[in-house]
C-alpha cells in the first residue's frame, strides 16, 4: 500500500481489520487443532462424512478425493470433485467430519443451484481483475492526479468487496447444510455436534474478517480520492 507511513486513513481503518483478520485465522487454526484431536465416537471419516452428505441429497456424480496440504478442504464444481485435505479425508476427529460435511454442503448448493452462488459466478470476471489490478490503478491515478483512473480502481476494487459479501451466505449455508445432515443422520452426537460447529463457526469468521480488511481498503481509497479532490 502506498504511503502507509503518513496515511492515517491507513491505520485508523484497515489495520485494525487486519488485525481482526490474523486473529480469526488464529482462531480458526487453534478451534482446529483442538477438535482434531477428538475422535468421533462413531468412527467415521471425513470421506464418509461427505459421502452420507452427498447420499443425504440424492447426488451421485460427485467424487471424493484426498489432497496434499493442510486445510486445503474444497469443492472444485468444474470437475465436480469434493477435495478433502488428507487429515480430513481419512481422519475420524470431529473436526473432520464438520469441515467434510461444509465441503459436501457446497456440492449440495451447485446441485440445486444455489441462488448466490449463481451471483457470485457472475461477478467473478470483474472481481479477479479488481482484485489484481483495482487497487493498483486507484493508487497510480491518485499519484499522476488521473481521477478517471482513481475511480476506475475504486470500482473494480469495489467489485471485489461485493464478492466477498456474497460469499458470505454461501459459506454460512454449506456450514447450516452440514449441521443438519449430520444432526439428521446421527453422525455426530449432541456435545461433538458443539464441536464441528465451532470449527466451522471459525472458519466463517475469516471470511467475514476478510471482507471488513476489504470494505475498510476500500473506503480508505474513497476517503484519499475525496479529500484530493477537496484540496483542489
Amino acid at each position: 500500500m502506498f504511503m502507509i507511513w503518513y496515511d492515517y486513513y491507513y491505520i485508523l481503518l484497515v489495520m485494525p481489520a487486519v488485525l481482526l483478520s490474523l486473529i480469526a485465522q488464529f482462531a480458526v487454526k487453534s478451534t482446529y487443532r483442538n477438535m482434531s484431536r477428538i475422535q468421533n465416537r462413531s468412527g467415521l471419516t471425513g470421506a464418509a462424512a461427505a459421502a452420507r452428505v452427498l447420499a443425504y441429497y440424492g447426488i451421485n456424480n460427485v467424487r471424493i478425493e484426498p489432497i496434499d496440504g493442510n486445510l486445503t478442504d474444497h469443492y472444485d464444481p468444474r470437475d465436480n470433485v469434493i477435495r478433502l485435505s488428507s487429515k480430513v479425508f481419512s481422519g475420524n476427529s470431529i473436526a473432520s467430519v464438520g469441515i467434510a460435511c461444509h465441503e459436501a454442503g457446497h456440492a449440495a448448493q451447485h446441485a440445486e443451484g444455489y441462488s448466490p452462488i449463481k451471483v457470485r459466478n457472475a461477478i467473478l470476471p470483474i472481481a479477479n481483475i479488481g482484485s489484481s489490478a483495482g487497487v493498483w490503478l486507484a493508487v497510480i491515478g491518485y499519484i499522476l492526479g488521473y481521477g478517471l483512473l482513481t475511480k476506475i480502481g475504486i470500482i473494480l476494487f469495489a467489485a471485489v468487496v461485493v464478492f466477498q459479501l456474497v460469499t458470505l451466505p454461501i459459506e454460512f449455508n454449506a456450514s447450516s447444510r452440514a449441521m443438519k445432515v449430520i444432526d439428521e443422520t446421527g453422525m455426530l452426537s449432541g456435545d461433538e455436534q458443539k464441536g464441528a460447529r465451532k470449527v466451522l463457526t471459525a472458519a466463517a469468521m475469516t471470511y467475514v474478517a476478510a471482507l471488513l480488511v476489504s470494505i475498510m481498503s476500500l473506503l480508505r481509497l474513497i476517503l484519499r480520492y475525496n479529500s484530493k479532490n477537496d484540496r483542489r
